[in-house]
């Protein structure tokens, strides 16, 4: 059992961690976002970075409720945030959902919340070419793995090869989809669109997205956020592979690679 502190009893010791790690909605309370969470904070307490998280201290960021056009909502959210943030001093922050990343980056700024913020990925990529981060490159060896590039990650954030550079060090085989980086398709979930039924249409954009992935026949779908997992797991059960091709973070891969 991993003890996670917070910023509070750090602070309390007085001390200042290098990193806040911040959860976000779907990795504190999806299911199946927690486990992506869980194998995340392995890497970082294995790696022995110094880091905390807010704990209940973090509230939503604010960006469904500004996708959904509530900018007053948000504004609110992203005031009583940046309050916390800047009552500790926060510098650096890494978050495993590109949702988070993309608001507290380039959002926050305008509110009084200026921080150096970074995807987990750039996270373990900067930890493993620093040498921090090992990976046991036996597991995936020889596996076909294909990645989706989250929207927040990849077209709004120009952030491409991180995540590429780390199933590569697993020593797997990056296959890419037709729609793939600056071409990326969205799973779906985009704009507020995770809390809602889709619109009718003659296909739902996660099955499209699905079927895309799919037609590289991938041993593994990674994905870089707890949205575009939920919606192309809900595609592989569509497609009845969800026995065959496990949609997994980065993160996963990387923690079972180091079989922790």
């Amino acid at each position: 059992m991993i003890k996670v502190p917070t910023l509070a009893e750090l602070t309390a010791q007085g001390k200042t961690p290098e990193i806040l790690f911040w959860v976000g909605c779907a990795g504190s309370f999806d299911e199946r976002a927690k486990k992506i969470t869980k194998a995340f904070v392995k890497l970082l307490h294995n790696t022995g970075v110094s880091y905390a998280v807010l704990g209940a201290e973090e509230s939503c960021t604010g960006d469904p409720a500004k996708r959904a056009g509530n900018e007053f909502l948000f504004q609110m959210q992203a005031v009583t945030n940046i309050e916390v943030l800047n009552g500790y001093g926060v510098k650096r922050i890494v978050t495993a959902c590109p949702h988070c990343f993309n608001t507290l980056k380039n959002e926050y700024p305008d509110l009084g919340g200026t921080y150096e913020v970074i995807h987990h990925t750039q996270l373990l990529k900067e930890l493993l070419d620093g040498g921090k981060l090992t990976i046991e490159t036996g597991s995936y060896k020889g596996k076909k793995i294909t990645f989706h590039d989250p929207c927040y990650l990849g077209r709004a954030n120009n952030v491409y090869e991180a995540p590429r550079d780390l199933i590569q060090k697993l020593d797997a085989e990056l296959v890419e989809m037709k729609n793939c980086k600056a071409k990326g398709l969205c799973c779906g979930a985009g704009g507020a669109q995770m809390f809602k039924e889709p619109e009718k249409g003659n296909k739902d954009v996660n099955i499209e997205r699905t079927e895309q992935a799919l037609e590289v026949k991938p041993d593994i779908i990674a994905a870089g956020c707890p949205f575009c997992n939920t919606m192309l797991t809900d595609g592989i059960k569509n497609k009845e592979k969800e026995g065959e091709i496990p949609v997994m973070d980065i993160a996963e891969l990387i923690a079972n690679a180091k079989d922790l």
